[in-house]
């Protein structure tokens, strides 16, 4: 095997600087957000119908609280955002080569406490390829899902 070719314009010139770490943490969250979806589904919020026998004063705002409208709004805007995560995730999992695909399914998607030396060893890879593959792999979800995280400064980049 050769050795592998990173992009030399990205390292020449820094063109992208994107935090690793804080792509990978979004992209993991984005990805715990929608196993939970198809796991378990979306929970809506009911309204509390009990009244609570707290005297409360009210401001001189004349304003009103509509709890069972805010809790509608609330039920169907995060449904449908649930919905469309999952679907771009869907999408965006079909860029992935094949072993990338199987090692993010297995890694975050399918069994919660199933370690990664279990899933190489399953795979049959060692376990620096896996972590290479897994990290390529989330760097593809990151880029198409549109979670890279950019450094700010160029303090945090550590140049100059």
């Amino acid at each position: 095997m050769g050795k592998r070719r990173k992009n030399n314009l990205q390292l020449t010139f820094n063109i992208l600087p994107i935090d690793e770490k804080a792509t990978r943490r979004a992209v993991e969250e984005f990805i715990e957000t929608v196993r939970q979806y198809r796991q378990i589904g979306f929970v809506r919020r009911e309204a509390a119908i009990t009244q609570a026998y707290v005297y409360r004063e009210h401001q001189s705002t004349n304003a009103i609280s509509k709890q069972t409208e805010r809790i509608a709004i609330y039920n169907v805007d995060k449904e449908a955002e649930l919905k469309e995560k999952d679907r771009l995730l869907s999408l965006a999992m079909e860029r992935l080569s094949s072993i990338q695909c199987d090692v993010i399914q297995r890694s975050y998607l399918d069994n919660e406490g199933e370690y990664d030396a279990i899933i190489s060893g399953e795979l049959g890879l060692s376990d620096r390829t896996f972590r290479r593959v897994k990290t390529e792999g989330l760097n593809i979800l990151g880029s198409a899902l549109g979670l890279e995280v950019y450094f700010e400064s160029k303090e945090e980049i550590g140049v100059g």
